[in-house]
């Protein structure tokens, strides 16, 4: 399984979504970069469900893989994963765009509530060349990746990475957090929406106060650590050691692969939230692309820093070297500060990751049954998922997006007729 999880996250995936990020950028003629105004300026004209979409979408990629991931990343990759996690979500912005914009495009009402999402525009990019039974079922091939995504990256990846938190039994801190997470759903995508919007903006908040006082701590020493990011990121052994082995370097691999986890560009989840805004498509794109800016460029970057600058690294798990670098920076601090924060990021991403698998599951069908059945192994999932090997959880979560994400890649590029901007 390792080597095909390799192939697939340090090959395939990197390809594709530098070549669809590429592509997209000049189609898209770069301008949320050369014409910041003409950016902004569609960011002003968000309205408040607008912000609250993004909440959710922020909701869903926030958190573990901006903290425990980047660690995840430095360890299996080195530190130059970090340069390929910010280089390749800045060409996922485009990406990012497109799918939103599609989505957007694509939107189904019923009793006023809107909804939509990768399998729609799925689906309807596909019925006029194939017809309707094959759309129907490119769509639901994607909602089934979609919904084995949100069972493993947004939930077996969030509690597994949170088990060692507190001096209990896993099992038993499993079924406290998938308590808490069922009383949010319970009255459905509004209460997942309220939930984000409050708690989301102030988490971050939070995080990066503690980044900041940490890195200014250390600023002397800023410079040498964003010389080292680059100096792993091209360094010439660990790219030719690549070439002869899989394909690409594991700096690369770690880095692209972390990076998707991170802002999930190109995946096709988060537009399963922005498609329950009304803003016009072009003002709720752009929302995507400061998504993936803020989500990170800007958090990982700083977590990446922290990290680096504590001089933490060496043995033991992700979540354990973030412990140690923000503890030895800021003592209790430091630690029980980060330990809230991914906390309480991990159930508001186990929130919304129910919400994205409970409205792929919609897209195939309606059946109660199959949905109460869905609710079932979700939160079994979620009880369970403090007790699985660290190892064996990051191998199932970067195949389970990676799928997807290559499946959703071809389709917006497939569909790029229908991409426009302002």
């Amino acid at each position: 399984m390792n080597h095909f999880t390799d192939f697939i996250c340090g090959i395939i995936l990197p390809l594709l979504l530098f070549g669809g990020g590429v592509f997209y950028l000049f189609k898209l003629r770069f301008f949320f970069i050369l014409h910041p105004r003409r950016f902004f300026r569609a960011l002003k004209g968000a309205d408040g469900g607008s912000l609250k979409s993004l909440s959710v979408a922020l909701a869903g990629t926030l958190g573990i893989g901006n903290i425990v991931g980047v660690a995840s990343a430095i360890l299996a990759g080195g530190y130059g994963a970090v340069f390929w996690m910010v280089a390749s979500s800045l060409l996922s912005m485009g990406l990012k765009y497109a799918e939103v914009f599609l989505a957007m495009k694509s939107q189904r009402s019923k009793s006023g509530v809107l909804y939509g999402g990768a399998p729609y525009y799925i689906y309807d990019g596909a019925r006029a060349r194939f017809g309707c039974n094959a759309a129907f079922a490119l769509g639901s091939l994607f909602a089934v990746f979609s919904i084995i995504n949100s069972l493993t990256t947004g939930n077996l990846v969030q509690i597994n990475a949170i088990s060692s938190l507190f001096p209990i039994s896993p099992l038993l801190l499993g079924v406290i957090l998938a308590l808490a997470v069922f009383f949010i759903i319970l009255r459905g995508q509004k209460s997942v929406s309220a939930v984000s919007s409050a708690l989301i903006p102030l988490l971050s908040a939070f995080y990066i106060v503690l980044c900041l006082i940490i890195i200014f701590k250390n600023i002397s020493s800023v410079p040498l650590a964003l010389l080292r990011i680059l100096r792993d990121a091209f360094d010439l052994k660990s790219l030719t050691g690549g070439v002869l082995g899989y394909g690409i370097s594991s700096a690369i691999r770690y880095g692209v692969s972390r990076g998707l986890l991170s802002n999930e560009a190109g995946a096709g989840t988060s537009p399963l939230a922005h498609a329950t805004s009304s803003s016009e498509p072009h003002a709720q794109a752009c929302l995507g692309i400061f998504e993936v800016f803020f989500d990170t460029v800007v958090l990982c970057t700083l977590s990446a820093l922290v990290l680096i600058l504590s001089g933490a690294g060496g043995g033991g798990d992700a979540f354990s070297f973030v412990i140690r670098a923000f503890g030895g920076e800021l003592g209790a601090l430091g630690k029980y500060g980060v330990s809230v924060s991914c906390l309480l990021f991990a159930v508001a991403t186990v929130a919304a990751q129910y919400f994205y698998g409970a409205e792929s599951l919609r897209f195939i069908t309606r059946s109660r049954l199959l949905h109460v059945i869905f609710s079932i192994v979700f939160f079994s999932v979620t009880v369970f998922s403090a007790v699985i090997p660290n190892s064996i959880m990051w191998q199932i979560s970067d195949l389970a997006l990676a799928t997807m994400t290559i499946f959703n890649l071809i389709a917006i590029i497939a569909l790029n007729k229908n991409v426009t901007y302002k």
